[in-house]
């Protein structure tokens, strides 16, 4: 798959998320990128698929250069970015000085895979969390796989916002408030016994590097996200919550080891399923299905996944709960968090 292609791949994905800049952004990555730079000569001959289904290198790009601005390093590209305007031939002339002044930083950047670590998807977990509580009365243990930076696994610490009700803490220092559409969940706040989280690559919340490299995927037209992800990792830097660095197979190996009674454990992860490896996607199911065999009404064991079904509109909320094998489509949800439409 070509560049140019794959750009325009991205682009439509980056505007079904809110981004209308970054759509813009990744069609002139598409329609002038030329073997001019150090960085155009990388990308344009990057050796896997650089399409937003594998490498997403144009995300990647749109990454690095939007770290060179919160960083204000690069004057002629923040004087083009949100909330400043400027035309096409303007932003594609500071993209260019970026190539030119910093190419060495653009460079490493591009050869680490995207961190995302959308704390509004959250607002997909937090019902699920209550239905489970509700139904079998019973604190929580969660195991997150691909946890980033943790900031889903605080998921207690974060007020949800419905109509007609709200669940959480009584006064959350973050509050999300997606357009919800459907029945209310059970408007309870679980017990909560253990929480963790596994990431091939954690980032830590009070790492200033590792803060930037979250911010700038983050995009600049989006302020309220970028506030909002301000707020997530302070409030993550203090959780207590370490995300072990791990693959995700071997960590759950460890994490399902032990059958904890009077709890109910919860495996879960939100659009991360399609980054793994075959093998180690395949070996986290297999020991779901060993576990499973041992869970009991006083043990039981859930899988939380909102992961891409491969439609445009979001991802389904789907759980799996044992002993019964019992798999319930909850709803699904915008990707990013914006919107939730519940089944119950």
């Amino acid at each position: 798959m070509n560049f140019g292609h794959a750009a325009l791949v991205q682009a439509t994905a980056c505007a079904g998320l809110g981004s209308p800049f970054m759509a813009r952004l990744c069609s002139l990555f598409a329609q002038r990128l030329r073997p001019t730079f150090r960085v155009a000569d990388r990308v344009l001959n990057w050796p896997g698929d650089c399409s937003n289904q594998g490498d997403a290198v144009p995300l990647r790009l749109a990454a690095a250069l939007h770290a060179l601005v919160l960083q204000a390093k690069c004057p002629a590209l923040c004087a083009a970015y949100p909330p400043n305007t400027a035309d096409d031939q303007t932003l594609w002339s500071a993209v260019e000085t970026a190539f030119s002044q910093h190419s060495s930083f653009i460079l490493d950047w591009l050869e680490s895979p995207p961190q995302t670590n959308e704390v509004r998807r959250a607002a997909g977990l937090i019902p699920a969390f209550s239905t489970l509580a509700q139904e079998f009365g019973l604190p929580l243990i969660t195991s997150e796989l691909g946890g980033s930076a943790g900031l889903n696994s605080n998921w207690p610490a974060y007020g949800l916002q419905l109509p007609g009700g709200r669940l959480g803490p009584e006064t959350p220092e973050l509050m999300l408030s997606p357009d919800w559409s459907g029945p209310l969940p059970p408007l309870c706040r679980p017990g909560v016994k253990d929480r963790a989280a596994c990431d091939l690559n954690p980032l830590s919340p009070a790492s200033g590097p590792d803060r930037l490299r979250l911010m700038a995927y983050a995009w600049p037209d989006q302020p309220e996200r970028l506030k909002r992800m301000h707020v997530a990792l302070d409030m993550a830097a203090i959780s207590g919550i370490t995300v072990e660095k791990a693959d995700a197979a071997l960590w759950l190996k460890r994490r399902l080891a032990p059958t904890v009674q009077g709890a109910i454990h919860v495996v879960f992860h939100t659009i991360v399923w399609q980054y793994f490896p075959h093998k180690t996607a395949k070996t986290c199911l297999k020991l779901l299905q060993t576990a499973a065999n041992r869970a009991t009404p006083s043990a039981p064991l859930a899988w939380l996944r909102v992961e891409t079904d491969g439609k445009p509109d979001g991802a389904p909320i789907l759980l799996t709960i044992w002993p019964g094998n019992q798999t319930r489509s909850l709803g699904r949800m915008d990707f990013h968090g914006r919107w939730v439409q519940w089944a119950g």
